[in-house]
């Protein structure tokens, strides 16, 4: 985790032993042992926590999304009740008929000699 080997980990206990002497080594550890846990409960109170409000915004976004389409679904009904329309006319150009050009006269410049 932090790079410390066992080794390591015996001579920061062996100095530890000798500046606290064996009387206060084990409250010691007890106590650091008591924080430690502490703060592993806190961590994943915290973590539950986050997620429960992760969630609430989840499905608070995806009652939204589902309220939106259905007010646009009756919209469009309530469109094509008043219209008397019983079907959308579809959006894309390529279904629907091609229209012609208007007709224009031709010019008179031709015929008059111009």
């Amino acid at each position: 985790m932090f790079g410390i080997d066992f080794s390591e980990i015996l001579v920061i206990f062996a100095i530890a032993l000798v500046v606290l002497g064996p009387e206060k080594l084990p409250r010691l550890a007890q106590t650091v042992g008591r924080w430690v846990g502490r703060a592993r409960s806190m961590a994943r109170q915290f973590r539950e926590q986050l997620e429960q409000e992760s969630e609430a915004l989840r499905r608070q976004t995806e009652m939204r999304t589902q309220h939106a389409a259905a007010e646009a679904s009756a919209q469009a009904a309530a469109a094509r009740a008043a219209t008397g329309a019983t079907a959308p006319a579809p959006p894309d150009s390529a279904s629907a008929p091609p229209t012609a050009a208007p007709a224009t006269a031709p010019a008179d410049t031709h015929e008059r000699g111009q």
